[in-house]
């Protein structure tokens, strides 16, 4: 089973997930990263060090958040991977927390 990023991550993006993945399952769109579910090895490092709390084992996913199991399994199929941590985006303290954040979710970048 994977784990699965969720709406908390929408407009936040910290990476700090991506440092302590030891099968570099993490892909990264504009605003959002997802978890690969086919490279997802069910280790249990991510969720301690999402400082958003934004990642939860496939099968607690909380109710009103299940479309973001299909959606990471769809997206990492269509974004890059990222292996390296970076900056968390600019208003990321300002968007933590908000809830509903689906609507600002991008799923293509400006290239």
């Amino acid at each position: 089973m994977a784990f699965v990023v969720t709406d908390n991550c929408i407009l936040c993006k910290y990476t700090d997930c991506v440092a302590v993945c030891p099968a570099d399952a993490f892909y990264e769109g504009p605003n959002f990263l997802v978890i690969s579910p086919d490279d997802c090895i069910d280790c249990d490092l991510c969720p301690v060090e999402c400082p958003a709390g934004a990642i939860y084992q496939e099968d607690e996913v909380p109710a009103d958040q299940q479309e973001f199991i299909e959606l990471n399994a769809e997206l990492s199929k269509h974004w890059p991977r990222i292996t390296e941590v970076k900056p968390p985006l600019e208003q990321a303290k300002k968007w933590d927390g908000v809830t509903d954040k689906i609507q600002y979710l991008e799923t293509q970048s400006d290239d």
